[in-house]
């Protein structure tokens, strides 16, 4: 499959010269889905931002596809087929949910098609539609932040934090849904998840930060066969000391 998302030499941050993130490398097929990890503050969150063209990088490329997208640019990425999510779902409040999904799509004739196929995913969204999103629950608000990116047919699909503020059960119904979504349309998913057994259960590759560098990059079922790999990228130790990366490129492909 070809590369639709290349991330090279990615330093980011909010201050010129103070980079949260650093050196970031890696690429994303078409179909794949790649775990963003790490513990509170490793930049994560910046990481997708910066992706999202919402700040601008210190330095390195962000290419999707043949297109380089130009840094600090949100409509630019968007063009691109950078789409985010993010952790506050950013949802109209006070408009339904038919209006939240019918804002999103990008061409007035295709409004109904493109409702339809997010319900496929979402059903229970089909009973909401005339539902405030304010009113909604926690998942289903999620489910609609989902939906809204998925009727602007990203390339690649960033979603932050997909879990904060919902039950674990509510996560385990939610994420095999990305994983559909990811096969049956070929988008990309760059996927940022504290329930790391859960995210290495529907992602190909997953990648580990910890203070703004990437300590860990491997194969998504290989990591977790081996829990104790995370853990030791997550807390430090031997081979994780900041600064020292244990990515083993190339990735072994998903059989």
């Amino acid at each position: 499959m070809s590369t639709v998302l290349r991330c090279t030499g990615l330093d980011a941050g909010y201050a010129k010269g103070r980079p949260c993130v650093r050196e970031l490398d890696f690429e994303l097929a078409q179909g794949e889905i790649l775990a963003l990890l790490g513990p509170n503050g490793a930049g994560k969150t910046t990481t997708m931002a910066t992706l999202a063209g919402l700040q601008p990088s210190l330095a390195g490329s962000v290419t999707v596809g043949d297109i380089t997208v130009r840094t600090g640019d949100a409509q630019a990425a968007s063009r691109a087929g950078l789409v985010l999510v993010p952790d506050n779902r950013a949802l109209f409040t006070t408009l339904t949910v038919e209006e939240n999904l019918r804002l999103a799509v990008r061409r007035r004739r295709r409004r109904s098609t493109e409702r339809d196929a997010v319900l496929d995913y979402f059903p229970a969204l089909g009973e909401r539609l005339r539902v405030a999103a304010g009113a909604l629950s926690g998942g289903e608000q999620q489910m609609l932040a989902i939906g809204r990116a998925l009727v602007q047919h990203p390339r690649v699909l960033l979603i932050d934090e997909l879990s904060m503020g919902l039950a674990p059960v509510i996560v385990e119904r939610l994420l095999p849904v990305m994983r559909t979504v990811a096969d049956e349309t070929g988008t990309a998913i760059v996927l940022v998840e504290q329930h790391v057994q859960l995210a290495l259960g529907v992602a190909d590759t997953a990648l580990v930060l910890r203070h703004g560098r990437n300590v860990l990059h491997d194969d998504a079922r290989s990591l977790a066969a081996a829990p104790q790999l995370v853990e030791q990228a997550y807390l430090g130790g031997p081979g994780h000391d900041d600064g020292e990366s244990t990515r083993r490129d190339p990735i072994a492909p998903v059989a």
